[in-house]
């Protein structure tokens, strides 16, 4: 993966739609990105974020994930560490083995994996309790869609007892049609 350490060290601040996130609960985040998105201040560094999570491991993916939703902007470093961030969550697949480019995904591959990705939600963590996460999947346009939300759906099962159990096996299914 991309070198992402200005995740680290930049300082990360609210956007106008990470405000509005706030207020709404409208994208459905879970608990621990909602905890880092309520604590980004405009002060904070990444690194000190990670205090607020179990394990300070997932500092750099609950970032990203919120870097492309709109809801956070860097602010040290601040440029560099949004293309970054971009770029990584970007180009996570192409850093996984055996996953084909997206321009080699059928439109019956794409078709598969949205409905594993909902029947996953919906199975594990209940049905409709991620409506907003679900609505972006079954709105995902093409294979670079459906990557895109991969992030999201990868946390929402990770914030869930049965899903992270469950999480490198449904990973793994996953991405034979990913």
């Amino acid at each position: 993966m991309p070198d992402t350490s200005d995740l680290s060290s930049a300082v990360f601040a609210k956007t106008e739609i990470g405000q509005q996130e706030i207020q709404t609960r409208a994208l459905g985040l879970s608990p621990l990105v909602r905890r880092i998105l309520v604590l980004a201040d405009g002060k904070k560094k990444g690194d000190e974020l990670a205090a607020f999570l179990p394990s300070a491991d997932g500092i750099q993916a609950v970032l990203r994930q919120l870097l492309s939703l709109g809801c956070l902007r860097a602010e040290d470093g601040g440029q560099a560490a949004n293309q970054r961030a971009t770029a990584a969550s970007e180009s996570f697949f192409t850093d996984v083995p055996g996953l084909p480019p997206p321009e080699l995904r059928s439109a019956k591959d794409n078709e598969m994996a949205r409905n594993f990705m909902v029947n996953s939600i919906n199975s594990i963590i209940g049905q409709q309790m991620r409506i907003s996460l679900i609505t972006d999947i079954t709105g995902a346009k093409g294979t670079e869609g459906l990557r895109s939300v991969y992030i999201a759906w990868q946390a929402s099962m990770a914030d869930h007892s049965m899903g992270k159990k469950r999480l490198s096996e449904l990973t793994e299914k996953l991405f034979k049609v990913l």
